[in-house]
């Protein structure tokens, strides 16, 4: 059965979340091919990870039966987020800038699903070539030759991570200016803003539709 993993950190709830909003648009054109799939939702706002502690990092790197009872409920978790990976057919992740970067919750998701040796940084990544979409949306734009490109630094290191360390296959989709329907000195550019958002729910729904496929094809 195909499975789909899908991923928010957005602090605000759907119907003020652009990242939100484009994950749930690929995940129903997903789903409209698998009907009968199998989704594996994490809200990391509302339901957060503990960040990475000693525990976990040293039952990464130590014989589980010398671990404390301690690195065992933490590596349990780890264990858990990484066959979650393993079982995703695909993955949506929406990722909205939060000053300059990732939201700190999926920064803990990541941490703690980054198992060295297993699911990431190894020759062989236990879930490597699986496609993953980022919905990297952000208040204004940090495109190459704007004002403010040399301040993103979340396609930048999610490319890293996702492709680099986990060998995933790794697309963006990037809702800009989302703060130009509020913030009045952003009022003349609403329009690329509208823009920007009617292309993103468009390239979701495309890039949903075609991920699907590719599990039954």
């Amino acid at each position: 059965m195909a499975t789909l993993l899908h991923i928010d950190s957005s602090v605000f709830p759907l119907d003020a979340s652009s990242s939100r909003q484009v994950t749930a648009a690929f995940r129903q054109a997903w789903q409209e091919q698998h009907p009968d799939g199998t989704v594996i939702y994490r809200d990391l706002a509302a339901d957060p990870l503990p960040h990475l502690g000693g525990d976990a990092v040293t039952a990464g790197f130590s014989d589980p039966a010398q671990h404390t009872p301690e690195q065992q409920a933490a590596f349990a978790l780890r264990t858990r987020l990484a066959e979650e990976i393993e079982q995703a057919d695909a993955i949506v992740i929406g990722a909205p800038m939060y000053n300059f970067a990732i939201p700190s919750t999926l920064k803990a998701w990541l941490d703690q699903v980054i198992i060295a040796g297993r699911t990431a940084f190894t020759e062989n990544p236990s879930a490597a070539g699986t496609p993953v979409t980022v919905v990297a949306s952000r208040g204004g734009s940090y495109a190459p030759g704007t004002p403010r490109a040399g301040h993103e630094h979340v396609q930048n290191y999610l490319e890293s991570i996702l492709a680099t360390g986990f060998g995933f296959e790794v697309d963006f989709i990037v809702p800009e200016l989302t703060l130009a329907p509020t913030n009045p000195a952003m009022a003349e550019l609403i329009p690329l803003f509208e823009a920007s958002r009617e292309k993103a729910h468009q390239d979701a729904a495309i890039k949903g539709k075609a991920v699907a496929q590719r599990v039954s094809a």
